[in-house]
């Protein structure tokens, strides 16, 4: 998987991730029990670029685009929000945006992960250990 905290030419964190798991979902190769838009992070995105989540799903179905097309995409959709200031604001909820530590603990136990204090709860670094964790186990063991 991308890592949350990674952007794309337009400088949106998290839209290459978005992009990954909807193409995946599009083909049937998304983790069973994954949602290809989800509401966390995706939804986020989706909401402050001011984009469709059925509009994705279906230009991403019909077109199986690259990386460089689906943002070419985003760019040319109606009334989308692409000026530096809003792709500031979104960013600093990505990088800021904390996973309850309910949560936080389920995703170190999973990761076979020590709960030392040392991962907080952001949910960048989070979904990461989820990632490794989700692809150790069903491509390397």
């Amino acid at each position: 998987m991308i890592p949350c905290n990674v952007a794309g030419p337009l400088g949106v964190l998290h839209l290459p991730r978005l992009w990954l798991k909807v193409s995946l979902e599009s083909v049937g190769k998304l983790a069973a029990g994954y949602p290809g838009i989800g509401k966390g992070f995706d939804q986020i995105v989706i909401d402050a670029l001011g984009l469709n989540a059925d509009a994705i799903r279906a230009f991403v179905k019909e077109k199986h685009p690259t990386y460089a097309e689906f943002e070419t995409w985003v760019q040319a959709q109606p009334g989308v929000k692409l000026d530096r200031a809003n792709i500031y604001k979104l960013n600093s909820i990505v990088l800021g945006y904390h996973h309850s530590d309910e949560v936080r603990k389920n995703i170190l136990a999973a990761a076979g992960y020590p709960d030392t204090g040392t991962v907080t709860g952001a949910a960048v670094e989070l979904n990461a250990l989820d990632d490794w964790a989700s692809f150790h186990a069903a491509v390397l063991k």
